[in-house]
This record gives structure tokens, C-alpha cells and sequence, in this order.
């Protein structure tokens, strides 16, 4: 089909999606923004959320913590610290994490790395939200 884009997301472990797609949501740091083909080129950084393309009219959510985002008008390219496919997230660990980073956060400022906790309690959070997107829209079940 001509009006595919094919989407790539690559992190420091591994290949984790190559696919031809029919469209691309994703979290910039500037706002969430999406892509279809033959969109304009573009660069961004990425924000920690969820992911999502469609393909063959079903969506597909992936967690993604930090890195980068090439558009061109033929492809998405992402270049991820972190990526998780929903069906993969664990969401009792994720739902571990953030009453973990929740626990940090009520002690003294002093004592933790606050920013760092507050980064965990976003990561475990978007986690959980692609896990329960996927769900929700029938491509993972629990």
C-alpha cells in the first residue's frame, strides 16, 4: 500500500520494531506529534510515554523513556533509551516501581535524589498508561 511509513524503533539493546505502518503518536518533549506519510522531515526529542501506530486499522502501543525521533516522508525513525512493547511490560513491576518512587518522594528532600524519584514515578506511570492502552483497545489482554 502506497501511503505506509515504515517505522523503526531501535534502543542500545536491541531492534525492537520494524514495520510498515499507517501512522505514527508519539511523545515529544514539545508535545505529542503525529506522522503519516510523506510528512514533512523532522528531528525531536522524546519525551517518556506511550507510543502508538496503527496498522492494518488496530493500534499498537510501545513505551518509550528518552532519546530521539527522525521523520522523513517515507519513515520514523526512533532511536529510544528505553522501549517497551506493551505486551511486554510487566505491570505488576511497573505498579512496584511507582509505589516505590511514591515512597521516595514523601521523605525529606534532602535525604533522596528527588528529581530522580520523580523520574522513576513518570516512567512506572507511562508504563502502566501503555500497558492499559493496549488493553483497553483489545491488542494485549491481561
Amino acid at each position: 500500500m502506497a501511503n505506509l511509513i515504515k517505522l523503526e524503533i531501535v534502543t542500545p539493546d536491541r531492534n525492537l520494531l520494524s514495520e510498515d505502518v499507517e501512522y505514527v503518536g508519539a511523545p515529544g518533549v514539545s508535545g505529542e506529534f503525529g506522522v503519516l506519510h510523506n510528512h514533512t522531515p523532522f528531528l525531536t526529542a522524546l519525551s517518556i510515554g506511550s507510543l502508538f501506530y496503527k496498522k492494518d486499522g488496530r493500534k499498537y502501543f510501545v513505551f518509550v523513556s528518552g532519546g530521539f525521533t527522525e521523520v522523513t516522508p517515507t519513515k520514523v525513525t526512533v532511536l529510544a533509551e528505553v522501549a517497551e512493547k506493551a505486551e511486554e511490560i510487566n505491570l505488576e513491576r511497573a505498579r512496584k516501581a511507582k509505589e516505590r518512587a511514591e515512597q521516595r518522594l514523601l521523605q525529606e528532600r534532602e535525604r533522596i535524589d528527588y528529581i530522580r524519584a520523580k523520574a522513576a514515578m513518570a516512567r512506572a506511570m507511562q508504563r502502566m498508561r501503555a500497558r492499559e492502552e493496549a488493553t483497553s483497545s483489545g491488542t494485549v489482554s491481561m
